[in-house]
């Protein structure tokens, strides 16, 4: 693709042109081997939702806490969510005040201390209490790194890095899916669920050691009047050092005019989100993608899998384990494969083509369910695991690379946190109700359950469609113009000020 079609024409205008891909230019292969650090956030939170679909599956756990089911396994899974859900309004605070990078780094060795004590649990309490703090560690690393990626990331690589974010939550998926594979397989003793508690610090670990390489946001380090090091920051690795390049003068003036329109404006308070109408479609749009992809049907899948394949006589533990490390390397490939075509297929398209994909899916998923649940074909057992699959494909290439890189896109730098920070709560919002209610409906109703998210589909299909907007083709700040009506690049719309009544009119129906 060319680089207007990803970035802008203004912008593209100013990039530096080479003879050579990007991962033979020095500074641009430090800054992306660099940016693997805030991207490995995502797969401290994968391993976390695998380990803990692998590990209902094991009959050591299961003995070990008593067989916990209904409400008592509810509060396991929504433990996580728990501490996710009651830290975030003070992360996204934290993350503004003392920078992206120090957030990371105590979200890191939250969760190393978390993975201690979860490994080292000798009852119910203990372990519930673990997850909760495992669940605040991971929005540490969670929140900023999105932001950090965005605010770093070279302009033509920024949307297949913020889309590729949450696709290595496969990443730790995969490894945790896998460990208790083999620990089930291989061990006898408590060590089943014990080895994989003490991997879950392997990434955190790793960033804590790589943490030191990465620096602090341009646009966080503007903001603050720490003008000097965000252009040498910059420069360093968008041009090799090159702090008069026209792009390094274009990056800083064009964050420079935003802040200081905030600064102006002095409107990034909370109730910024909802003072204009593009605010309000931003702020809309958030809300719906952090509730959607969850109460799409996948809440299910990623954290009560082994209680759907014993809807469909599918029970050996060894079996149950498999299919979940052979879901998590598929989710892998798919999302990043998706993740890696954004730019050229477009994130609307991408949103569509899922919302229809997941619809027709679990409405065939629910179907032979239901002649299953009748008949106990086994065939139709086997259509139903090819349909989790199939189900997992849909949302794999929507809402998983674009979860947290489409709104951190589409909210401009004020209340870019903020932006996050509501999206965020969204998803672990659902994630706590639908954590006590998925164990309890599927013993009760078993597949019945399933026609809720057939019809919550398509309600996602709906909004979808008359809703969300593309935003291929824009840089970040150019990307207001989308909500806000053309001649908004400097922001005075979502900063607050006051727009004419036309104006707002046009800018609520700019698609």
């Amino acid at each position: 693709m060319k680089d207007q079609d990803i970035v802008g024409h203004a912008l593209a205008a100013v990039l530096p042109q080479y003879d050579r891909p990007w991962f033979r230019i020095s500074h641009l292969l430090r800054l992306n081997l660099i940016l693997i650090v805030p991207l490995m956030s995502s797969a401290v939170a994968g391993y976390d939702g695998s380990m803990m679909n692998a590990l209902q599956a094991t009959s050591q756990w299961k003995n070990y806490f008593n067989n916990p089911t209904g409400s008592v396994l509810g509060v396991v899974n929504a433990a996580q969510s728990i501490g996710s859900f009651i830290s975030l309004p003070f992360i996204g605070h934290l993350s503004d005040r003392i920078g992206r990078k120090y957030t990371l780094l105590s979200g890191a060795i939250v969760i190393v201390v978390a993975s201690a004590i979860q490994a080292a649990s000798v009852n119910y309490g203990m372990f519930v209490f673990s997850r909760v703090l495992v669940g605040v560690g991971s929005m540490l690393v969670v929140q900023p790194s999105p932001m950090l990626i965005t605010e770093l990331a070279y302009p033509t690589h920024r949307g297949k890095y913020t889309s590729a974010f949450w696709t290595i939550y496969f990443v730790g998926g995969i490894l945790a899916s896998w460990a208790i594979f083999g620990t089930n397989k291989h061990l006898t003793d408590d060590w089943v669920w014990r080895a994989p508690s003490i991997l879950q610090a392997g990434f955190p670990v790793l960033q804590i050691i790589f943490w030191w390489f990465v620096p602090e946001s341009p646009r966080w380090l503007i903001a603050n009047g720490r003008s000097e090091e965000a252009v040498q920051t910059l420069a360093r690795f968008h041009t090799g050092g090159d702090s008069t390049h026209p792009l390094i003068q274009f990056e800083v003036e064009e964050i420079g005019r935003t802040i200081e329109m905030e600064k102006l404006a002095a409107k990034t308070s909370w109730k910024t989100l909802v003072q204009t109408p593009g605010n309000r479609k931003r702020t809309f749009i958030a809300i719906c993608v952090g509730a959607f992809a969850q109460y799409n049907g996948i809440a299910v899948v990623s954290y009560y899998l082994s209680l759907v394949l014993d809807t469909v006589g599918i029970t050996d533990p060894d079996t149950q384990t498999l299919i979940n490390g052979l879901l998590n390397i598929f989710n892998f490939v798919i999302a990043l494969s998706a993740a890696m075509l954004v730019d050229r297929l477009g994130r609307r398209t991408l949103f569509l083509w899922s919302a229809v994909g997941m619809l027709i899916s679990f409405v065939i998923w629910t179907a032979c369910s239901a002649v299953f649940d009748s008949t106990g074909n086994t065939s139709l057992g086997r259509t139903v695991i090819a349909f989790v699959f199939i189900y997992s494909f849909h949302y794999d290439i929507a809402y998983t690379p674009l979860l947290l890189g489409y709104p951190t896109e589409i909210f401009p730098y004020s209340i870019r946190s903020k932006g996050l920070t509501l999206e965020l709560l969204a998803v672990y919002g659902s994630l706590i109700v639908l954590a006590f209610v998925n164990p309890i409906a599927l013993d009760n109703v078993g597949w019945h359950y399933y026609i809720f998210f057939c019809c919550f589909d398509v309600v996602v299909l709906a909004v979808t469609y008359f809703v969300f907007p593309e935003t291929k083709g824009y840089s970040l700040e150019e990307i207001a113009e989308v909500f806000d009506g053309p001649g908004v690049v400097g922001e005075v719309s979502w900063a607050g000020l006051k727009k004419t009544d036309e104006e707002l009119e046009h800018a609520e129906h700019v698609h």
